[in-house]
């Protein structure tokens, strides 16, 4: 079959007949064709604002288009928020910097610019229960997702637990290969239980392949110190360490509990300040 040279290289149907519900019809159904949902839904609001502001043929396209791009950008960055896995929502905006004068406003600040996503680098939260870790883990993991950046979440003994099953169905390259693609790997309560050596030794596998190409992220309520309760193995322990503190941020949350103050702050009375 032949095909002319205006259909090869493209260009406009003039179509002077067309009246205005059938244009509506046929904006509808080329919007459903080419998958153009917002333009289709805002269309009619668009043609109003056009008019009423007499916006040019090219301002009137313009502002269609870029309802269509900022709403795609907003549906990936929900997605990739959903994907990153994590168990609740959690924001930068929402941290009472207050309530724990150990943790510098400036250097989350600075976290959250995600330079140290970039650079593959390292963050270590280290502190006690309730000390804010897990809320500035998610936060800060939730504002990576933001920016662009594939972020997985998960606790450190259900990835170990994964890494073990993985091993023994013969999926151990793929799972760690899976953990190794993602920008930002998130690692929370690691130190809580005791790991045997070979769940350390596996864990060791996921941050050996990540290592100064991709960033991770842990919070843990042991210092580095205390490190070998949990790794039993001292040189394991040691490697571990190595990895995850080689060019790291280190924030100490310390010890006095965030959630405990911030409910007392929530709950304390102008009357009596108590």
């Amino acid at each position: 079959m032949t095909i002319s040279t205006s259909h090869r290289q493209g260009g406009l149907r003039r179509r002077h007949s067309l009246t205005e519900q059938a244009a509506q019809a046929a904006i509808d159904q080329a919007c459903r064709r080419l998958r153009l949902p917002t333009i289709r839904a805002v269309v009619d609001d668009a043609v109003a604002a056009a008019t009423k502001e007499q916006l040019t043929y090219q301002g009137f396209l313009a502002e269609l288009l870029l309802a269509e791009v900022d709403d795609r950008d907003r549906r990936s960055t929900l997605r990739r928020i959903k994907s990153a896995g994590f168990p609740r929502e959690k924001w930068l905006a929402d941290f009472d910097f207050t309530a724990n004068p150990n943790i510098n406003p400036a250097t989350i600040n600075e976290l959250a610019t995600g330079d140290w996503i970039r650079r593959g680098d390292p963050l270590c939260l280290i502190g006690d229960s309730g000390t804010g870790k897990s809320h500035l883990l998610i936060a800060l993991g939730t504002a990576a997702a933001e920016q662009g950046y594939r972020v997985r979440y998960t606790l450190a003994t259900l990835l170990v637990n994964e890494l073990v099953e993985a091993a023994d169905e013969k999926q151990l390259t793929k799972t760690i290969n899976r953990y190794g693609r993602v920008d930002l790997l998130v690692i929370d309560e690691l130190g809580y239980m005791e790991l045997d050596r070979r769940g350390a030794e596996l864990l060791f596998q996921v941050l050996t392949e990540r290592e100064e190409k991709n960033a991770i992220a842990i919070a843990s309520n042991q210092s580095f110190s205390a490190w070998t309760d949990t790794f039993t193995d001292p040189r394991l322990c040691a490697a571990i360490v190595d990895r995850l503190t080689y060019n790291a941020t280190i924030i100490e949350t310390g010890t006095n509990s965030y959630r405990l103050a911030h409910t007392r702050a929530r709950h304390r009375t102008p009357a009596t300040g108590a």
